[in-house]
Parts: C-alpha cells; sequence; structure tokens
C-alpha cells in the first residue's frame, strides 16, 4: 500500500505576527536599554513591577528602531509613568 501526498494541494498565506511578536535586535540598537532592564530585574528578584521605567524606555528604543510598532504608551500600560499634560494655570502663568 503506498499513500500518495499531494503537497501542491495547500498554499501558504503569510500573515503579520501576533501583538507581541516583534523581530530580533540584531544589529543591537538598544542592548544598552535591555541591559538597563535586565540588571533592574536581576537586581530586584525579577519583580518586573519594580522596572517598569527601564521596561518603557527599552520599549521606546525599539519602537524608535522600528523593531516593534508604535504604539501609544499609555496604551501599553505605562500611563502613570507619562508627563502630565501641562496644566491651565501654567499655561497662564507664562509671559
Amino acid at each position: 500500500m503506498s499513500t500518495a501526498m499531494n503537497f501542491g494541494s495547500k498554499s501558504f498565506k503569510p500573515r503579520a505576527p501576533d501583538k507581541g511578536s516583534f523581530p530580533l535586535d540584531h544589529f543591537g540598537e538598544c542592548k544598552a536599554f535591555k541591559e538597563k532592564f535586565m540588571k533592574c530585574l536581576r537586581e530586584n528578584s525579577f519583580d518586573n513591577s519594580m522596572c517598569r521605567l527601564q521596561s518603557k524606555d527599552y520599549l521606546e528604543c525599539r519602537m524608535d528602531h522600528q523593531l516593534m510598532t508604535k504604539e501609544p504608551l499609555e496604551k501599553l500600560g505605562f500611563r502613570d509613568l507619562m508627563d502630565p499634560p501641562p496644566s491651565q494655570a501654567d499655561k497662564d502663568s507664562k509671559p
């Protein structure tokens, strides 16, 4: 008994990577940011909540170097680390 295998019946259709998948940093453009983040994790028993600023900086570097899709930092969970918008009082006090 022989079984014929027909590989031509299915065609490969590429698709975009799932959210959270992004290319490796082959050229080390964000290596310094990654190292700071990893050092922070090691120093804080891998409690990532203690290293949110380093994580934000690393993700910003990746977005700046097109290693991941640009996303608003608020959408990535960094709303509390963003500079607050200037209040109306600050605008009124300027000459």
